[in-house]
């Protein structure tokens, strides 16, 4: 093990010569109003604030309500984002939504997103890796900006699992909630970023969490909806038994690829799945629960976009500093899973980001609505013109 970890570090100052540090400039997250309690969960299905708490570990999760979507969600955590690192989005080059739960199969959420934050030069595509979405589309972001392709990308994890949750089964709606957190990733002057991202995949797991129909294989017709098929299934103690295995084994392998010793490791941030499952990762782990961030109770599963929440709460509460080392660790459907590992970089606290540049945010959200329209009355004007044209 000394031999690989001295490998991986001369390889890493190889390669730390020729490729750019990518760090995170900003971080934001949406939560939607509507919190939904235990107690609540327990008038609506036949389950118990204590059932809930002793198997899970959650106490509450938020709902979204009329209007709250997981654009809008996505949009709110971007824009908390940008105003973090005081960054305009007419300067970012790529847009990722991680997402199992879009606003429309076609077209792609993270093209909303964009629309939305007048960030008219950026690509934009969502990315389905279940849990693990938020870790894949960190990977890609940074591979992208250290190749050179990009200098600046947004990635999202955003999710509204209360729509495909069937509130009939305690086994599964007392798992999820909703909201979106966002990450501006760039390069630096700072030292260290994102040091490492690990990724993998074992589609032989496909069925063990799955959202049965709505695609081509299960059409949407009266007997898919008569059967529960467009709600989520899935099989909690093979979930349970992938996971635990799985969040130590990504955890250590990502930390042998940079050489950090796991007793170097400042925090780690896994996916909020589970009480028991972060528990029982960090006995296999060795590492003590005070190292590890949790926020579960209070939002439940939110998936995609547990990681990135998770995150900008540790900062919140002051668990990072720069210097420190941290791991992101995730699972989720596919089966899939994914780690990063990262050196917090940046200064916190934060310094205030300026009047001027809120401002010109300010301005750029209220400006870009009204640049769609004209684009969209454009559009119209030109077909109807050449509708008039003679052949």
């Amino acid at each position: 093990m000394g031999f690989e970890r001295l490998a991986a570090e001369v390889w890493n100052s190889a390669l730390g010569a020729t490729r750019r540090s990518v760090q995170i400039l900003g971080w934001g997250k949406a939560l939607p109003e509507r919190v939904l309690t235990n107690d609540d969960l327990s008038r609506m299905v036949d389950t118990s604030d204590g059932w809930i708490r002793e198997r899970t570990g959650i106490l509450e999760r938020r709902i979204a309500g009329e209007g709250e979507t997981t654009a809008s969600l996505a949009i709110e955590a971007a824009r908390r984002a940008l105003e973090r690192a005081g960054f305009d989005p007419v300067d970012l080059d790529l847009i990722i939504v991680a997402t199992m739960t879009p606003e429309h199969l076609f077209p792609a959420t993270a093209c909303l997103v964009q629309d939305a934050l007048g960030a008219l030069r950026a690509a934009a595509f969502d990315l389905s890796a279940g849990c693990t979405g938020f870790i894949y589309g960190l990977a890609l972001a940074t591979q992208g900006i250290q190749a050179g392709a990009y200098d600046h990308a947004l990635v999202i994890g955003a999710e509204t699992l209360s729509r495909i949750v069937d509130w009939q089964d305690r086994r599964t709606c007392v798992l999820f909630g909703d909201g979106a957190g966002a990450a501006l990733l760039g390069t630096s002057s700072a030292s260290g970023g994102v040091l490492t991202t690990l990724l993998g995949a074992d589609g032989s797991g496909a069925e063990l969490l799955i959202l049965p129909a709505g695609g081509s294989r299960h059409p949407a017709t009266p007997e898919t909806t008569a059967n529960g098929m467009h709600y989520l299934q899935m099989d909690g103690r093979k979930v349970f038994r992938f996971a635990t295995r799985i969040i130590p084994q990504a955890t250590r392998e990502a930390l042998d690829r940079v050489g950090l010793p796991l007793e170097h490791l400042e925090l780690l941030i896994p996916h909020q799945a589970n009480q028991r499952i972060i528990e029982a990762s960090a006995q296999r782990l060795g590492l003590p629960l005070d190292r590890i961030f949790t926020n579960l109770e209070r939002y439940g599963n939110t998936s995609t976009a547990s990681i990135p929440i998770a995150l900008c709460e540790a900062l919140e509460a002051g668990r990072v500093q720069a210097g420190d080392h941290l791991v992101l660790v995730g699972f989720g459907a596919g089966l899939t899973w994914g780690a990063a590992v990262i050196e917090w970089g940046q200064p916190w606290p934060a310094p205030p980001v300026a009047r001027r540049t809120r401002l010109l945010l300010w301005l750029r959200y209220r400006w870009a609505p009204v640049r769609s329209l004209i684009r969209r009355l454009q559009r119209a004007l030109g077909a109807l013109l050449q509708r008039m044209s003679p052949l």
